[in-house]
C-alpha cells in the first residue's frame, strides 16, 4: 500500500503550523488593537468590527470560514488542502487568544513599534507559508476569484487591489493616523514578505575548478547527496587540462563542501553565487 504521509509532509505541516501560530499572535497582539488595517480578513474584520457589534476576533473567524467554502466551491480542488488547513487553524487561534487573553487596549502606547511586530509576524509567517505552497487563505481567496472571473491576470494585483480598498478604508472610519499606518503597513508588507521569502530560500550555487572531481563529486553524491556536473576546461594561461564541478547547495551544506574542498585540493578555484530561486530535483517544483 503506498504510503500517504511521509518525514518531508510531517516538516511541511509542522512548518505550516508554526508560521500560521506566529501569524496569529502579530494579527491578534499587534494589529488588532491598534486598528492596523493594511489588508488581509484580519483587516477587513478591523474594519467592520468599527461598525457591528462584534469583536474583530469573532468577525475574523465567521469572514475566514465563509471565505473558506466559498473557495472550495468556487475554485475547486486547485484550492488546496494546506491552505484549507491553514486558514482554519489561523481562525481558531485568533479565536482562542480572545478568550484566553482578551484585550481592551494596545500592549504599549507606542504605536510605530507595534506596527513593526504586526508587520514582521505575519509576514514571516506568511513567508514560510508560500514557501510550504501554501497561504492563509482569506483574501488571497478573494483575489483568485477575481482572477478566474475578471480580466486581471495577476493574481498579486488582484490582491494588492483588495488590500488598497480595506487599507483606505481606515482613514473614513478611525482617523489620518490609523489611516496612514495602514497604508505604511501595506507598502512595507510586501517588501518584507519578498525578503523573507529570498532569505529562506537562499542557495549557494558553486563553480570549482580543480584537477581532480572524483573525490569532491563523491562527497557531493554520498555525503550532501546533491547533485553535480562535471565539465573539462583548459587553462588559458598554462594551457593545463583541468575539470570545474557545478553544483546547488543549501546554506549549511555550502559551509561543508567549502571546508572539504581546503582538505582534499586546497589550490581549487571556487566561485560561490547567492540564489533564492532553483528549480529542479531537491528545491523548487
Amino acid at each position: 500500500m503506498k504510503k500517504v504521509y511521509n518525514k518531508d509532509s510531517a516538516i511541511s505541516f509542522l512548518l505550516i503550523t508554526f508560521s500560521t501560530l506566529l501569524t496569529a499572535v502579530g494579527i491578534y497582539f499587534f494589529k488588532f488593537p491598534n486598528h492596523f488595517s493594511f489588508g488581509g480578513v484580519s483587516s477587513l474584520a478591523i474594519v467592520l468590527a468599527t461598525v457591528m457589534p462584534v469583536s474583530a476576533a469573532t468577525l475574523n473567524f465567521v469572514i475566514s470560514m465563509i471565505l473558506l467554502v466559498v473557495g472550495f466551491f468556487v475554485l475547486g480542488k486547485g484550492f488546496g488542502v494546506k491552505t484549507a488547513y491553514a486558514s482554519i487553524l489561523l481562525s481558531v487561534s485568533i479565536s482562542v487568544l480572545q478568550e484566553l487573553i482578551p484585550l481592551n487596549a494596545p500592549l504599549t502606547d507606542q504605536p510605530m513599534l507595534e506596527l513593526c511586530f504586526a508587520i514582521a509576524l505575519p509576514s514571516i509567517g506568511s513567508a514560510i507559508l508560500f514557501t510550504q505552497e501554501a497561504s492563509s487563505g482569506g483574501t488571497d481567496v478573494i483575489a483568485m476569484i477575481l482572477k478566474k472571473y475578471t480580466k486581471i491576470s495577476n493574481i498579486g494585483t488582484a490582491l494588492l487591489l483588495t488590500d488598497c480598498a480595506i487599507a483606505v478604508s481606515a482613514f473614513f472610519l478611525f482617523d489620518i493616523k490609523t489611516g496612514l499606518f495602514a497604508l505604511l503597513g501595506l507598502c512595507v508588507k510586501g517588501l518584507v514578505i519578498d525578503n523573507a521569502i529570498e532569505s529562506i530560500n537562499l542557495c549557494k550555487y558553486f563553480s570549482i575548478v580543480c584537477n581532480n572531481p572524483a573525490p569532491i563529486c563523491d562527497y557531493i553524491f554520498n555525503h550532501l547527496h546533491r547533485g553535480a556536473s562535471v565539465c573539462k576546461a583548459e587553462g588559458a594561461y598554462t594551457h593545463e587540462e583541468k575539470y570545474i564541478i557545478f553544483t546547488a547547495l543549501r546554506r549549511q551544506q555550502a559551509i561543508e563542501l567549502r571546508k572539504f574542498i581546503r582538505t582534499v585540493e586546497p589550490n581549487a578555484f571556487i566561485t560561490v553565487t547567492n540564489t533564492s530561486e532553483i528549480i529542479g530535483n531537491g528545491f523548487m517544483k
